[in-house]
Formats: C-alpha cells, sequence, structure tokens
C-alpha cells in the first residue's frame, strides 16, 4: 500500500502509525465506497467490509449500481472514520470542535469469481460482524449469486484529531 502524497491542510493530523491504521482497518463497521455512476456522478454507498491481507473486501448484490460502476470503472474511493468525542465551544461557534479518526483510500475494485476465496472472505467476514457465531457456511450457488469486491489499495490516507 502507497501512501498518499498529496499535501494536507494539516499534516499534523496525518496517522502515521501503520498498526494504528491496520487496527482501524480491522474494528471499524462501516466502511463508505464511492463510485462514478452512468451519468458522471459520484455515488457513494455505506458497506459492510473487512480488511483481509492488505485488501479491502466489500459484500454486494451482483445487481445493483455498485457493480454496475464497477464493472464501468474500477476504480473506487473508500472512507472511514471513527468518531470520538465532539467538543462544544462557549465561545464562538468556529470554536467547536470534533476529535476522530479517519481513513481515505483510492483503489481499484475487482468482482472476484474464485468460489474458495469468496467463501473464505466471507467467513472472515461473519466473525468480524458475529463473533459469537451460530451462522452456517455458504453453499457454492448461493456463492455464485453474491458479489464480493476485491479492492486493491493504491494508496491511503490516515487522519486523526484527538485533541
Amino acid at each position: 500500500m502507497k501512501r498518499s502524497e498529496e499535501m494536507m491542510r494539516h499534516p499534523e493530523r496525518r496517522i502515521k502509525d501503520k498498526e494504528t491504521i491496520t487496527a482501524l482497518l480491522k474494528r471499524s463497521l462501516i466502511g463508505r465506497i464511492a463510485t462514478v455512476n452512468s451519468k458522471g456522478f459520484p455515488v457513494i454507498k455505506p458497506v459492510n467490509f473487512v480488511y483481509e491481507a492488505g485488501r479491502i473486501y466489500v459484500h454486494s448484490s451482483m445487481r445493483g449500481e455498485k457493480v454496475r460502476d464497477i464493472r464501468r470503472n474500477s476504480l473506487v474511493c473508500f472512507e472511514l472514520d471513527e468518531p470520538i468525542a465532539y467538543v462544544a465551544t462557549k465561545g464562538p461557534a468556529c470554536k467547536a470542535n470534533y476529535y476522530y479518526r479517519s481513513l481515505l483510500i483510492k483503489g481499484k475494485a475487482v468482482l472476484l469469481k474464485d468460489i474458495n476465496k469468496k467463501r473464505k472472505i466471507l467467513e472472515r467476514m461473519m466473525e468480524k460482524y458475529q463473533p459469537e457465531g451460530g451462522y452456517e457456511t455458504m453453499e457454492d450457488e448461493v456463492l455464485k449469486k453474491t458479489a464480493l469486491i476485491e479492492i486493491s489499495i493504491h494508496n491511503m490516507t490516515g487522519k486523526e484529531r484527538l485533541g
């Protein structure tokens, strides 16, 4: 994964620690994937995801806007954030603040076809979202009808404001 070389308005807020970035990717429950639709408009959707082996995986229906967008143009943006605390102000409104961590990822998306890889990644996703277990593995016929989007990370920028 490449770090973004783009200029940050507040470079002191860049997350430099790789372990912090990895932990954020592992524990965040909701991410947002951005594509460009057929009319040229950016579209962003909240998604369940799992981070595995340096890639992001998103579960989806085979039919839908984001899959159509990816088939047309595989470049995507992925974002996640972790709100920490709102800091109220007693003075001017512009002095109110928010403490947070966030990641902005630019990458290339592909639709996985390999049934065994899809099963493995979807099992990791179930472990993340339902750690208590109790679910059954997916049958091949269901896996064939399920889209799994793999995002290769081209660059990533982490930002935090903690105080």
